[in-house]
């Protein structure tokens, strides 16, 4: 007997014949002998529409308030789901992340997960039932309904995976696994029998919509193993393991991409200690995380001009900040861009292969593709250009590194 975590998200659970469809699945998995816990989200479209609702009353919504509207969602997703697994003859129970008693900090709308107690699914498993659980959400010390943030529902079935210590956790959604690249940006892009953690929590940090950046620090920090599959279809998806796991290092496993892009650049900031701090310490304050950075000194001028990227929905806000640090600092200028994107190229492969930049940066010239900003790390490469070439670097880059299958040092065993 394994004991399984499933997760399905909102288009999986669309609608009443789909969620009967993934019960029928859950079903057959129950069937087989597995103990079988479902974690899932709102149906599609729900959550965009709370928001919306919100928002008619409030253009910025409380986030306390906000986070018990939003929890509804998935309790909607939840109670049809074991309705239609009752229905199918399947012995089922609901549960909101509070009822599990998923513990997280106060962080409404971002809230991170502290402790779960396992102790009612796991009597329910012992009775034969099927748990299904509300993803997205939890409950801080005080008894608040907390979120995750978008995408959250992946992170709650990572976490109650690790609780269970299951022998698997499956990730179903609209795609059939983690591919080379958008296949809707590039329809060459091939899916990966397997991809590394280290590789993957950099594609989700980078913009690939597959998984969660959350749920894959757990399921690496935790050793879960995940699988990405179709929950339309069938197939072995993609198997997300260890390095030493992997027979052949590809030189790059994938191409991630963000269009959630922003860039806000201060001129004329006083060359002098602490001046980061002071830029980006409000930023922080504000609960917005910042990706790339770039400081350029003007040694005559005794200036420095300081870049940083930053969400595009964060943009509004970040700028409103930023315009008093600017004055404060007696900077000469803040300017700001949301007509950017970020492409990266990842592969641990990187490691032991040379040349992986030289190629990147001659293929984006070669198309006439002029770079704004780059970052590095040890295992990727990012940069940010105009929004318009997002489409044409992509599939140029794809090509340059034979992601298609067309070159052997490309391809993953």
């Amino acid at each position: 007997m394994a004991l399984i975590v499933q997760k399905y998200g909102g288009t999986s659970v669309g609608s009443i014949e789909r969620i009967q469809t993934v019960a029928a699945r859950v079903k057959r998995s129950r069937d087989q002998g597995d103990q079988v816990v479902v974690v899932v989200s709102a149906m599609s479209g729900e959550t965009d529409r709370l928001i919306g609702l919100a928002r008619e009353i409030q253009e910025r919504p409380v986030p306390r308030e906000l986070d018990v509207l939003l929890s509804t969602g998935e309790q909607v997703t939840i109670a049809l789901l074991s309705m239609a697994l009752e229905a199918a003859g399947c012995p089922a129970r609901s549960y909101t992340g509070a009822q599990v008693h998923i513990l997280t900090d106060s962080a409404h709308n971002k809230a991170r997960i502290r402790d779960i107690d396992a102790a009612r699914v796991g009597a329910d498993l012992d009775a034969g039932r099927v748990v299904v659980v509300a993803g997205f959400q939890g409950v801080d010390e005080l008894g608040n309904i907390t979120t995750l943030g978008r995408g959250g529902s992946d992170t709650s079935a990572v976490a109650i995976a690790a609780a269970l210590k299951a022998n698997e956790c499956q990730i179903y959604t609209d795609v059939d696994g983690v591919y080379t690249t958008d296949p809707r940006v590039e329809p060459k892009a091939r899916k990966l029998d397997r991809i590394t953690f280290e590789e993957m929590l950099e594609m989700a940090s980078l913009g690939s919509k597959v998984l969660q950046i959350r749920s894959v620090e757990f399921a690496g920090k935790y050793r879960v193993p995940l699988r990405v599959l179709s929950s339309f279809g069938e197939g072995d998806g993609t198997l997300i393991t260890f390095e030493e796991d992997i027979v052949e290092e590809a030189k790059i496993s994938g191409i991630a991409f963000s269009r959630d892009e922003a860039k806000l650049t201060v001129l004329g900031v006083p060359d002098q200690p602490g001046v980061a701090y002071q830029i980006l310490g409000p930023i922080a304050d504000a609960n917005i995380e910042v990706d790339m950075i770039i400081q350029n000194i003007a040694a005559q001028e005794a200036t420095t001009d300081f870049t940083f990227t930053v969400h595009r929905n964060d943009f509004p806000r970040a700028l409103e900040i930023l315009d008093q640090t600017a004055a404060h600092l007696g900077a000469r200028q803040v300017l700001g861009d949301t007509g950017i994107v970020k492409i990266s190229l990842v592969g641990v492969g990187m490691r032991s292969h040379a040349g992986i930049a030289s190629l990147m940066f001659s293929t984006l010239a070669n198309e006439g593709i002029n770079i704004r900003m780059i970052s590095t790390s040890e295992i990727k490469i990012s940069v940010v250009v105009d929004e318009k070439y997002l489409e044409l670097g992509v599939r140029a880059l794809h090509a340059a590194f034979g992601l298609d299958g067309s070159t052997s040092s490309s391809s993953l065993s």
